[in-house]
């Protein structure tokens, strides 16, 4: 893997980033963001300002028996966007579901509650997201 990767758990209130570094050693989990559309994508365009990212890593909602799930026209439509608004940039879709339940899993086990668990959680499920890509060797 040369550059980055920019892990995403796109949501209708809160969107998850985490990132790798150039190599694939390690995963940060970054603020989410709450927003949509433009402002999402600004945000994005942020994160890029600061990195030499190479790939994105967006979570695909499915269902349990792995069929699309309800939310995978809003995730689809905000692949488009980044297609469009980041052309150098790969994207990769990686299953995302159970992520937040271990994500959630994962911060009580490193002493978070409430409020603070709540505004971690999308992050941690976004480096969840990254973990498994990095698993699959893309």
């Amino acid at each position: 893997m040369i550059g980055a990767a920019l892990g995403i758990d796109h949501g209708t209130k809160r969107t998850g980033f985490a990132v790798t570094d150039a190599l694939g050693l390690s995963v940060q989990p970054l603020e989410a963001f709450q927003g949509a559309g433009g402002a999402l994508l600004d945000h994005v365009a942020g994160l890029l300002a600061d990195r030499d990212v190479a790939t994105f890593v967006v979570g695909q909602p499915l269902n349990m028996d792995g069929s699309t799930g309800p939310r995978a026209k809003d995730v689809e439509a905000f692949c488009a966007g980044l297609k469009e608004r980041f052309p150098g940039v790969a994207i990769a879709l990686v299953d995302e579901r159970l992520t937040t339940k271990e994500a959630e899993a994962r911060l009580t086990e490193a002493g978070y509650r409430g409020e603070e668990r709540k505004r971690r959680k999308d992050s941690w499920s976004a480096a969840l997201l990254l973990e498994e890509w990095l698993r699959r060797g893309e």
